[in-house]
């Protein structure tokens, strides 16, 4: 049963986000709005980095680190950071995990594939760093997508594969296909539909809406880890997390999809609010535990 407080953030959302986004006259408009953070939790400690020649952070926890996880900030390709994700970075962080959390090029500065080169390059360096099945990918909206993104190139690299995917509403889909955009547009309380689009073609800067590493729900699937996908029912992009598990099965992949009921887009930003943003991320920490757990295991 969804929560009070899921029913108090809507309305918020929708005044405050939403209404402005819609408004927002350039994408440096929309840049500004989206660009806020959240508080991160207590005990975390975030540490500067410069891996793959570009800025990010480390954030670490209390507890001595079980894996490492690369997460890619969300924000359409065009805004957000690592700092303006600080609440998922440091839940996971606080929950026995090394974080590591790159600030890759954004749009309409650096267009596709920048953001994909970016990525891929710290993911190179973290695989170098340690054990590939001590890494975990994870990533939200854009992030999302962009660590399905990372990966479809690691495997064309003939890269080593993490222990497994975390997906928070990722968008898979810059082609914008999904019936939701339509069916849920009334419903979304953060993302304006027209918006969507313009942000793909800023990132995209004409190329092909559907090429995989843009858009990994046209890509090969085959051969990916073990993938947990969040997404709530009344998001725009919720066709894009449900094509996606369908997509993922039938090239031979395990996808856990997960639709939770009444949330924004990427509610797990919002811990002092939602309770089921807290209950998601211990999800998705046990998930990653489970899946390190079973590459532990003598073959």
């Amino acid at each position: 049963m969804p929560s009070w407080q899921s029913y108090i953030v809507h309305p918020f959302l929708r005044f405050y986000v939403k209404r402005r986004l819609a408004r927002a006259a350039s994408a440096g408009a929309a840049r500004a709005l989206l660009g806020h953070s959240l508080p991160a939790l207590p005990g975390a400690v975030f540490t500067p980095d410069n891996l793959g020649g570009f800025p990010g952070e480390w954030v670490s926890g209390p507890t001595p680190p079980e894996a490492t996880i690369l997460y890619l900030h969300g924000g359409g390709y065009f805004t957000c950071s690592a700092l303006t994700h600080r609440a998922i970075t440091s839940a996971f962080a606080t929950r026995g995990f090394s974080v590591y959390a790159p600030d890759y090029r954004l749009a309409p500065e650096h267009v596709f594939p920048a953001a994909v080169d970016d990525a891929l390059a710290v993911y190179r360096i973290l695989i170098a760093q340690g054990r590939p099945e001590q890494l975990i990918i994870a990533g939200d909206s854009a992030g999302g997508g962009l660590a399905l993104a990372t990966l479809l190139a690691a495997k064309a690299e003939n890269l080593p594969m993490p222990s497994c995917i975390i997906l928070f509403s990722p968008w898979t889909d810059l082609a914008c296909t999904g019936a939701s955009l339509v069916t849920n547009a009334a419903r979304e309380s953060m993302l304006y539909a027209p918006r969507i689009n313009e942000a793909a073609e800023n990132y995209l800067a004409g190329a092909d809406p559907r090429t995989p590493l843009a858009s990994p729900l046209y890509g090969d699937l085959a051969g990916l880890p073990p993938m947990l996908i969040q997404v709530s029912d009344r998001e725009i992009l919720l066709d894009d997390s449900t094509r996606l598990a369908t997509n993922t099965r039938a090239a031979g992949g395990e996808a856990t999809l997960n639709i939770w009921p009444n949330l924004p887009h990427v509610w797990q930003v919002s811990q002092i609010l939602l309770p089921e943003a807290r209950k998601a991320l211990d999800e998705a920490a046990m998930f990653a535990k489970s899946a390190l757990a079973s590459k532990a295991l003598p073959a």
